[in-house]
């Protein structure tokens, strides 16, 4: 400790930063289903994935050590670089954040660095088969996985209980969501959390504090996971909603397969390395749930707008980063004027989230979205309703519509016809002979 200079110090504290806002902007990976369904309170779900988060950050090293040893070579790097990455990282995610957009903090911080190494050394500063294998592969593959887990567990916990009584089998079904959404926690702090130990290490690397190789030390790892766990603590509300509401709506069935799919997933990624993003894996989770239960659906706007803030974040985070190295290449005012930009985009991107905030109370509250052009669609062919009459339009009084009375589609018992009354020109005429259709 005694050998870290101002600017390694500055650098440190800036990647703590960054942890808090990968804690906040992530709690919906483990929280959102659950306080949706309603199975814990808002502050009883965070508070309680903030403690496993923390512990989770004390399971293992691994994927620490790929990044600290992995992404890009330590040799000829400057502290200066790790520090615009982290502007980059940053950035990325409180813009995220803003919009709302369950967006990956893992890709910021790889976008960044990339980015940042890049601008100082060239392309040789970037290990591509490390990032091919341990990141690129798993961004694709993991939340398929997770996704078709999540959809064929849901499908398998509704026909196991299609025959229990509903009340007891949701009462069962909201205990397991506390449990698996517990589970995610823990894999979130063995994943995420181990991302700024590893940025951290790096960055005691390259100011020759420790020697290529090692460890991330202890009191990195218990300041990392106190970062992560304060900001998981705090509560991203905004990312909350979408992904718990937003995306589409979850029954405690589908909470629990959601979460246990995802939790799966993160697990078995970090025992051997892999640094996923645990967004993605929780999203198409909670995407293949939706899509699980018979009649359910999954709101495919915000899906693609999830979607697109996938495929931006690497290159966008990466622009941003070689932008901040390009400056801090300028010397020591330049290194400050990152820094400087750095708070006043955090400050701007802040003032605009209070105009509407989303907090504890309202994050449960969505506005209702305009039906897309496939749902339109889907029911402009669904056949008639069996039963009585099926109005066109029951609110609208035919005496008073300028356009005359509406057309109405009898059920028909006997086959799939339907009379439609055929119109004359003159609107205030009775209809003529039905139209066979």
């Amino acid at each position: 400790m005694e050998h870290i200079t101002l600017l390694l110090g500055i650098v440190i504290v800036t990647a703590l930063a960054f942890d808090f806002t990968n804690g906040f902007h992530d709690t919906a990976n483990a929280m959102a289903t659950t306080i949706s369904t309603g199975a814990l309170r808002p502050k009883a779900a965070v508070a309680m994935s903030a403690v496993l988060n923390l512990v989770g950050a004390f399971l293992s090293v691994e994927v620490a050590k790929t990044i600290s040893g992995g992404i890009i070579n330590e040799q000829g790097i400057r502290v200066e670089v790790i520090f615009a990455a982290l502007v980059g990282a940053i950035l990325w995610n409180l813009l995220t954040w803003l919009l709302g957009l369950p967006s990956s903090s893992s890709h910021a911080l790889f976008g960044g660095l990339i980015g940042a190494a890049v601008s100082s050394a060239g392309w040789s500063a970037v290990n591509g088969s490390t990032i091919v294998t341990k990141v690129l592969i798993p961004a694709v593959a993991a939340p398929i996985v997770a996704g078709l887990a999540a959809m064929l567990a849901t499908r398998l916990s509704y026909a196991v209980g299609s025959r229990a009584d509903e009340k007891a089998t949701a009462k069962g079904y909201r205990a397991g969501s506390i449990a698996s959404a517990g589970l995610v926690s823990l894999a979130h702090g063995t994943n995420d959390a181990q991302k700024t130990m590893g940025i951290i290490t790096l960055a005691l690397v390259t100011g020759g504090v420790i020697a290529p190789g090692s460890n991330p030390p202890t009191w990195v790892i218990i300041s990392a996971g106190l970062a992560i766990a304060l900001g998981t603590y705090l509560g991203g509300w905004r990312i909350i909603r979408t992904l718990g509401k937003g995306l589409t709506d979850l029954a405690p069935q589908q909470g629990f397969a959601a979460q246990t799919s995802a939790a799966t997933a993160i697990l078995a990624s970090s025992h051997i390395g892999f640094s996923l993003s645990t967004t993605q894996v929780c999203s198409g989770a909670v995407m293949g749930a939706g899509l699980g239960r018979k009649g359910g659906v999954v709101r495919w706007s915000t899906a693609t707008r999830m979607f697109a803030a996938w495929g931006l974040t690497l290159p966008a985070a990466g622009l941003v980063g070689a932008g901040a190295e390009l400056l801090t290449k300028q010397g020591t005012w330049g290194t400050a004027a990152t820094g400087v930009l750095l708070i006043a985009g955090a400050a701007v991107i802040w003032s605009l989230s209070r105009r509407k905030p989303v907090t504890v109370e309202n994050v449960n509250d969505v506005e209702a979205e305009p039906a897309g052009v496939v749902t339109t669609a889907i029911a402009a062919v669904s056949p008639p309703p069996a039963g009585p009459l099926a109005t066109a339009d029951t609110a609208t009084d035919p005496a008073t519509d300028p356009t005359g009375p509406k057309a109405t589609i009898p059920a028909q018992s006997t086959g799939p016809k339907a009379t439609i009354p055929a119109r004359t020109p003159d609107s205030s005429a009775e209809p003529t002979s039905p139209a066979t259709v």
